[in-house]
């Protein structure tokens, strides 16, 4: 579990994340490869390719040939208030503020009163080029204040907030113009007027911790979706060779409906399939009608306070393993739960299932998105958590590792089918 956390706190943005994982790649001898030019893939050989720096796939190429892909795939995303372009916002008085908005379905309340700064990436003009930095003001930088009980008297009885006044950080007192892109540049180590372009977020300052009677819980920022990105990477890791390429794909932008270029809904993961089997000397469509996908994106636990929230006889409990996710708005089926539950019995893991109540929406996640564009037999699950969307969330201890082990399980495998028949 300290793993988990250090590599959380290690990641306070989706290019952080990428950027650490493809570190551990490097480690482990995989080879990367860039979308710009040709490839040249060798059996045996292990490779990576980024998008966008926000976006990541690994694979390796078995030695004796392969029947499809064992894919899993999660987001680097979570939703937060993103910094707008022109960020200084001056007044009342002698206030300099942060002008923020909005990224995803995030619960408000959690990111008022503590400590706050910025990561992210900033685009730089150098003598030869544009060159990517990333960025993370390692200091308590910012908060966004409530408002006293004795000025607003409904506070607590259901508030709604208003974003463009209520969720404003403020950054400091009587400061000159330009200095939150002085602090940024510093940080990136450039001049402010090198900066071309910008992609900054705001996100907590403190560090994930493991909690409870029994040390059974976990919370930290962003284990939606990072949890599982964490848990399926390693099992990737992990895994023996099989008859099947494994493919470990983080995605951008789910929080925001995947319509970017290193989104689901873009076509990073189906050129990959493509490229390899161009390069391999596969038949595209026979590999991919013998392929598997697992969309991992996180769960809700049963609430303690709340558990009416819940279906009746679908009560996900953190601790309790992954969770298969049901519904009109996942691509689960009965064949490709078969498949996935067959797979952590294989590892000795429990399966829990979640269905949303009959008269509240769910979210969605990447699988049915995915298939729009690769269509392959997918399974959406996730791990239990409380307090999904809040900058602050809470899952099980023991549940990372329990991922790791049927993600292991599951790129070890080999999966066919034939006719309604499938063989693992």
């Amino acid at each position: 579990m300290n793993n988990l956390l250090e590599f959380l706190a290690a990641s306070p943005s989706r290019f952080h994340a990428v950027e650490n994982f493809r570190k551990e790649l490097e480690a482990a001898g995989y080879t990367r490869l860039t979308e710009s030019k040709s490839w040249s893939l060798t059996p045996g050989g292990k490779y990576y390719v980024t998008r966008n720096g926000s976006a990541l796939l690994a694979f390796r190429v078995p030695k004796a040939g392969f029947a499809g892909f064992m894919i899993s795939a999660s987001h680097s995303d979570a939703p937060c208030l993103r910094v707008k372009e022109n960020a200084e916002l001056t007044g009342p008085e002698t206030y300099v503020r942060l002008n923020v908005e909005k990224y995803g379905g995030m619960l408000c309340a959690p990111w008022m009163d503590r400590p706050l700064t910025v990561a992210g990436r900033v685009l730089v003009q150098t003598e030869n080029a544009i060159e990517t930095r990333l960025v993370y003001v390692d200091k308590d930088l910012l908060m966004i204040p409530n408002v006293a009980i004795h000025m607003n008297r409904a506070a607590n009885d259901g508030y709604k907030y208003d974003l463009k006044c209520d969720m404003v950080p403020l950054l400091g007192l009587g400061l000159e113009k330009g200095s939150f892109r002085s602090i940024i540049a510093r940080t990136a180590g450039c001049a402010p007027e090198d900066i071309l372009g910008t992609d900054l977020f705001l996100c907590p300052r403190q560090r994930g911790v493991q909690w409870g009677a029994a040390d059974e819980f976990v919370s930290a920022p962003a284990l939606d979706d990072l949890q599982c990105a964490y848990g399926c990477f390693h099992g990737f890791l992990a895994a023996s060779e099989s008859e099947s390429l494994p493919v470990f794909a983080l995605l951008d932008n789910e929080e925001v409906g995947s319509l970017t270029k290193q989104g689901a809904d873009g076509t990073f993961l189906a050129d990959l399939v493509s490229r390899v089997c161009a390069a391999m000397g596969r038949d595209r469509a026979e590999a991919v009608a013998n392929s598997f996908l697992v969309s991992a994106d996180n769960a809700h636990a049963v609430h303690p306070n709340h558990p009416e929230y819940h279906d009746a006889t679908h009560r996900p409990v953190m601790n309790g393993g992954p969770v298969i996710k049901h519904g009109v708005r996942y691509a689960t089926d009965g064949a490709a739960q078969a498949v996935f539950t067959a797979l952590c019995k294989r590892a000795g893991v429990p399966v829990q299932h979640f269905s949303n109540r009959s008269d509240l929406a769910g979210g969605s996640t990447l699988g049915n998105i995915s298939n729009s564009h690769l269509s392959m037999n997918t399974v959406d699950i996730g791990l239990a958590q409380l307090a999904m969307h809040s900058c602050f969330e809470t899952a099980g201890a023991r549940d990372t590792d329990y991922l790791i082990q049927a993600m292991t399980a599951f790129y070890s495998a080999s999966f066919r089918e034939e006719n309604g028949t499938f063989t693992l």
